[in-house]
């Protein structure tokens, strides 16, 4: 309900801002006596009244009119518009004034910017989305156009409902599709798509894994094209997040071997590299909470812990702190051995290594906080690691 309200919150601050850039456009235009469109006052916002009569000196309109006579293919676009002609100082007081409001006010306001969307026959967003998958079902589609209908469903699936939505008009098997596209930008987006349509919604991606994308998506991660392997990995990691039937279609593709190619892979992008050490702390997370690491054999095997090991080294300290987590969670397995961490991964020295940079970044008054942080989880994984190196070193009397 809560999360339910805010959005409310938010289309009712959407509408009142366009009210705001259509009344100063009013204003303008009123001004030049140049006729045209003109809305209501305050305590009509949003009731937009066009003239029924047309001056012929309209020709002369601002081409700011012009604009909005032709029209805008979605709110998004209308709001931006109504920004850039607005009073900041105006936008800021009615943002608080909508925070302001009850629950009972923002259904009220609500169901009043629904009532006035219908009368501006504004395309809903599905209706927007099947308008996009139309022009992709097209063959004969302008690569141009392709790439912007492929934006277009880019913003619109990240609402949950919208991506529910998408499947529902058939469009998750048509971006599928351009999963094959021969150009390599219309290959990114569309696993982007795929990607924020399944975040943390796991109807979609019950959808998405079942029509069979997991397995087109790992073979895209190893492309050569950087942003298509970054986007590709993004979606892997959104496809599988605390999903279950995700996670043992990803070992029964040997996802886990592909993750250690990507951590190993010095040379690699580094937005790469954060990825993928990040989807094996989620990993080890999700399988630590339902007490099975059948599936985990292979992370606590001593290739595998060094290649996430060797990047505490990095000179990138996201990723720094990314593999610190990563090996806090694997410490935990029971199948991962202190020795090894120690012998053969050297992660000793390597905390203590960290230890020292971290001291002298705390000096810098830019990256102080953040080093701060770091070294707080660096304790926390020299803790657990000592805790227990401790168990299998101490001597029975």
């Amino acid at each position: 309900m809560y999360l339910q309200m805010e959005r409310w919150r938010l289309v009712i601050l959407a509408w009142v801002v366009l009210a705001i850039g259509m009344s100063a456009m009013a204003e303008r235009m009123n001004k030049s006596a140049l006729g045209g469109l003109f809305w209501s006052t305050a305590k009509e916002e949003g009731d937009l009244v066009r003239k029924a009569a047309a001056d012929e000196s309209a020709a002369a309109v601002l081409n700011d009119e012009d604009e909005f006579h032709g029209g805008f293919s979605s709110l998004d676009g209308m709001l931006q518009w109504a920004i850039g002609h607005s009073d900041p100082e105006k936008i800021q007081e009615t943002a608080q004034d909508v925070q302001r409001l009850s629950s009972d006010e923002l259904k009220k306001r609500h169901a009043e910017m629904k009532e006035l969307m219908e009368k501006l026959k504004m395309p809903s967003d599905a209706q927007l989305m099947q308008i996009a998958l139309d022009e992709l079902r097209n063959s004969s589609l302008p690569m141009e156009d392709r790439h912007r209908a492929l934006q277009d469903l880019l913003v619109l699936v990240e609402p949950i409902d919208n991506a529910i939505d998408l499947h529902k008009l058939g469009g998750l098997a048509v971006v599928m599709g351009e999963l094959n596209n021969l150009d390599p930008g219309i290959r990114t987006t569309s696993a982007w798509i795929l990607g924020k349509a399944s975040q943390n919604n796991p109807v979609v991606q019950k959808q998405v894994l079942e029509l069979g994308a997991l397995g087109r998506l790992l073979i895209m991660v190893k492309s050569s094209v950087t942003e298509e392997a970054i986007k590709a990995l993004y979606a892997v990691s959104a496809l599988i997040r605390n999903n279950l039937d995700g996670q043992q279609l990803f070992h029964a593709e040997a996802g886990e071997v592909m993750l250690q190619k990507i951590l190993r892979n010095s040379s690699i992008d580094s937005r790469l590299h954060r990825k993928a050490v990040f989807l094996v702390a989620d990993l080890v997370e999700c399988q630590l909470e339902i007490r099975n690491e059948a599936y985990l054999q292979f992370f606590s095997t001593p290739s595998f812990l060094k290649s996430v090991v060797d990047l505490i080294a990095s000179t990138d300290l996201d990723l720094q702190e990314k593999a610190l987590f990563t090996i806090k969670n694997l410490i935990q397995l029971g199948s991962t051995k202190a020795l090894v961490l120690k012998d053969f991964c050297g992660l000793d020295g390597a905390l203590e290594r960290m230890r020292l940079e971290l001291q002298q970044l705390m000096v810098d008054e830019e990256q102080a906080e953040y080093a701060i942080d770091v070294e707080s989880l660096r304790r926390e994984v020299e803790v657990l690691f000592i805790g227990k190196l401790t168990k299998v070193t101490q001597v029975p009397t």
